[in-house]
Parts: structure tokens; sequence; C-alpha cells
């Protein structure tokens, strides 16, 4: 009874061991990529960088019919995040209809925080080029498509406005610091406690339940059962607890080249699926455009690119192998 006994506490003890330092591995190879971004954006921001890329994408706008200075607000959301292109478009106070929000969000949906996640799909060995090109030129696709669907089905009353942000940016360097210090914290209490969850329902036998049943949209997708948990993790909660996960899971071995590459081109198009979608509806967008169909182009377009990015040459071009290389 008492080698039992002993043998469990052995076995507990292990478990919080390895979460221990997989938590640490993860938000090592995460903080270590977004440390220097955050600095870059910020300095990017106050060089003024915003304006020149808003100037440059302002004739985009009109296509997809957008006012020219809507080019503002997809600019901060892409250098920044979605809040500061909620910040932006408050403080322009320029009346658009539900479906001038919707295709607007759209966008920022799908290409925003660009510096921050591009960085992070570079460390599970997918190239830059790719990962912008796809997020940008797949958020112009994304709402160009609804812009035609509203040609059909019409929605012209104006957006209602539910909420209108009550932060405020940091006006020094300190109050900045702060914010990402607090930032930092919780993204790391956050990887520590998925990790352990997603631990727990791998001794439990849950995670490869959740794979059987989504074993169809996992096959359309070209992703293999293995990287299936993380990639729920990135769509519900984020690129960064998903992609951070997805790095170590890629240099460790765990997940072929070939998923990880599939599993961050869906990340990259679908992640904070909740949260994202909340705060795009409370500028007034339509939930059908903005969700449903967020994510019936992002699952037809991995579809697609999956079979066209098999060939080995093209492959070669979009991912590298991130596996740690044995030592000697």
């Amino acid at each position: 009874m008492k080698a039992l006994y002993i043998e469990e506490v052995v076995v507990v003890q292990k478990f919080f061991n390895d979460w221990w330092a997989e938590t640490q591995r993860v938000c090592w190879s995460l903080f270590k990529v977004m440390l220097p971004v955050v600095i870059a954006v910020k300095l990017l921001d106050q060089w003024g960088f915003n304006e020149l890329l808003a100037d440059f994408l302002a004739p985009l706008m009109q296509a997809v019919g957008l006012p020219d200075s809507m080019s503002l607000v997809w600019a901060a959301t892409m250098l920044s995040n979605i809040y500061a292109g909620m910040l932006v478009y408050v403080q322009l106070g320029e009346p658009l209809s539900q479906s001038q929000i919707s295709i607007l969000g759209a966008m920022m949906l799908i290409a925003h925080g660009l510096p921050m996640e591009v960085a992070i799909a570079r460390q599970a060995g997918v190239s830059v080029v790719f990962s912008l090109v796809l997020r940008i030129v797949g958020a112009i696709v994304f709402a160009w498509l609804i812009k035609l669907a509203y040609e059909f089905w019409p929605q012209d009353q104006a957006a209602e406005l539910l909420w209108q942000p009550d932060f405020e940016q940091a006006t020094t360097w300190w109050g900045w610091a702060q914010e990402q210090l607090l930032s930092f914290v919780v993204i790391f209490l956050i990887v520590a406690l998925l990790l352990a969850v997603l631990r727990l329902l791998r001794v439990l036998g849950v995670e490869a339940l959740i794979a059987w049943c989504l074993a169809p949209v996992l096959k359309l997708l070209g992703i293999a059962k293995s990287a299936m948990t993380i990639t729920i993790t990135g769509i519900t909660l984020g690129m960064a607890f998903g992609g951070g996960i997805l790095i170590d899971e890629a240099r460790q071995g765990r997940v072929e080249p070939k998923d990880v590459f599939s599993a961050i081109m869906m990340l990259s198009l679908l992640h904070s699926l909740i949260e994202d979608t909340l705060l795009i509806l409370l500028l007034g967008a339509d939930f059908n455009a903005i969700f449903w169909g967020r994510l019936l182009f992002s699952l037809l377009l991995v579809a697609l690119l999956t079979r066209l990015l098999n060939h080995p040459k093209l492959s070669r071009l979009c991912y590298r192998d991130m596996r740690e290389k044995p030592a000697g």
C-alpha cells in the first residue's frame, strides 16, 4: 500500500515538474519574440509610420466600398491590435452603414497585430512573406466577398456603436512599459493554465475523443490529430497562446512540419474567435458576416492552400522544418 502511494506521488510530481518545465520553455520562446516586436511597434508609432501606411492603403478602401479614412483604422489595427483600431474608429467619428462596418471588421479580424503574430508564425517555421501575404491579401479578398454579398442582400441601416472604448493609450514610455509588463504576466498565467489543462485532457483521454470527433474537418484542412488541440486553443483564445505552444511542439518534433504549417495558416486566419468577434460586434457589425463568413472563408482557404502548396518546391518557400537537431 505504501509502495503504491509513493508511486502515485512520483507520478503527480513528474506531472507538475514536466508542466512547469514546458511552461517555462513555451513562454521563453514566446516572450523572446514578443519583446523586441512590441518595442519596434511602439517606435514605429512614435515616428508616424501609421499615417504613412494609411496613405498607402487608402485606394484599397474604395475597392471594398469604404471611405478612404478607414485606411487609418486598418493601419492601426495591423500594426497594433483590434483595440487600437477601435479607438481610431471612434475618434474619427465617421458614421458607417452596417454593411460597411462589417467589411471593415472583416479586414480587422484577419489582419491585425501583424508584427507580433507574423513573428510568432516565423518561430514555428512559416515564412514571413507568406504570412504577410496570407493575412493582408486574405483580408482584402474576404472583405471584397462580403461587399459582393451585400450587393445582393443590402444592409443599409446605420451601424449602431454599442460601446465606446474608455481606455486611454499610455502617453509616457513608463506607462507603456507597465502595460506591456502586465500583459506579459497575464500571458504567462494563461499559458501555464492552458498547458496544465492540455496535459490533463491527454491523461484523461479527452484529447483523443475530441480528435476523433473532428477527424473529418482535420482531414479536409490537412491538419494531423497531433496539432488538433493546439489549433483549437488558438482558434478560441488567440494566436499568442496557440502559436506559442505550437512553436514548442514543432521544435520538440511532436508535430510534423507540414501539420505545423497547416495549423499556423488556420490560426493566422481564424484565431481568438470569441473575443475578437465580440469586439467587432460592438462596433455594429453583422454577426453572420464576421463569424460564419470568416469561419467558412478560413476553412475553404486553408483546405485549398494545403493542397496547392503540397509540392516540395513550393512548401520549401513557405515553411521550414523547426525540429531541433540532435547534438553531434
